[in-house]
């Protein structure tokens, strides 16, 4: 690992691995036994209990018997809170995390700790590429972030607004510096917690390295926490949080509703209300009061033209007296060839 300092005697530096655990019990021995087995070891292991279930975590101790890893039991709160709790616990230099459901590449910290630059008083986090697997851990894919996102390192806020950043902490290296200066992950989010850290740390100023190699294996299924309920009211406050941050900056020639916010979140809120009508579910209203506050915001805002205006209200209008066999019906219609081509078009012409 790279030292603090040019000093022969400058100390080497720690790593903590913080894992979250929410009824995880299936997962959590495949993630710990992959923290276990790295080329460098952790100077620190910490699994976060997050309010799970008696038997749940019975199992959780069982496992802490036959492997050093402390735990520290909390309510729950989320992942972000989880792991904040298993940072404010640790004392070392830089911090891992790793999701119940991942695994670790057998060189995980080993890559990432010397991907840290030996010259960077600002150092803020390296992160790096994960393949991409299903609930079993069989590969799909080996490039996931390079396939998601061109842009790396990140160097600039207009991306990182407009763009998930497919910055992912379970590919991450992060300075406690860096961590403590935001002071963690933003715990009203279960969902997007990353991105908010990850930017919060961007805008202090501290500097980002991206490593072109797989560090881990995301293991993706739809009980994970990137599916659900939670992660759509959390990308909702997300972009409440970032629409109170970045107002509109015309003197500037910078409109950060229509120019970044609006293309990255708006079709999502659309579709969530129309997905719920189609299903009548119990989050029929509340998908709804996601669109009217995101359509006040746009028909308000001085600098939306009149044709996203417009079609915004159509859109609106069309949902709200819409039965959920219409929305079905529509669907279904949809996917014939002619009315494709025409949703083809309609898309060219807009």
């Amino acid at each position: 690992m790279p030292a603090n300092n040019d000093s022969p005697a400058a100390a080497k530096p720690t790593v903590v691995v913080v894992i979250p655990f929410y009824n995880g019990a299936d997962f959590i021995e495949r993630a710990v036994k992959s923290v276990f087995n790295q080329t460098v070891p952790a100077d620190e292991v910490f699994v976060v209990n997050d309010g799970s279930r008696p038997e749940e975590r019975e199992a959780l101790g069982a496992l802490a018997e036959r492997y050093p890893f402390r735990i520290i039991d909390k309510e729950n709160g989320g992942q972000g809170s989880a792991r904040n709790a298993g940072v404010a616990a640790s004392r070392s230099d830089y911090i891992c995390f790793l999701d119940q459901d991942d695994f670790y590449l057998p060189n995980h910290i080993e890559l990432l700790a010397n991907a840290i630059p030996g010259d960077d008083a600002r150092f803020g986090f390296v992160y790096a590429d994960l393949y991409e697997a299903d609930v079993d851990g069989n590969v799909v894919r080996t490039e996931l972030i390079k396939q998601h996102s061109k842009d790396h390192p990140k160097t600039s806020i207009f991306d990182i607004l407009r763009y998930d950043m497919f910055v992912l902490p379970s590919a991450t290296l992060v300075s406690r510096t860096a961590f403590d200066a935001v002071q963690g992950f933003d715990p009203q989010f279960m969902g997007f917690e990353d991105d908010d850290l990850f930017m919060r740390i961007f805008r202090k100023g501290y500097s980002n390295h991206f490593l072109d190699r797989a560090v881990t294996v995301w293991c993706i299924h739809t009980e994970s926490t990137s599916f659900g309920i939670r992660m759509i009211r959390s990308r909702y406050r997300f972009f409440l949080k970032l629409a109170a941050t970045f107002p509109d900056e015309p003197k500037r020639n910078r409109y950060y509703l229509r120019d970044y916010l609006m293309p990255r979140f708006g079709k999502l809120f659309v579709d969530h209300a129309i997905q719920a009508t189609k299903l009548d579910n119990e989050y029929r209203k509340e998908m709804f009061a996601h669109l009217d506050d995101y359509a006040r915001m746009v028909l308000t805002n001085p600098y939306v033209g009149v044709k996203a205006k417009t079609k915004l209200r159509l859109t609106r209008f069309l949902l709200s007296h819409s039965t959920p066999g219409m929305v079905r019906a529509i669907g279904a219609a949809t996917k014939l060839p002619l009315i494709r081509g025409f949703r083809r078009l309609y898309r060219t012409e807009a």
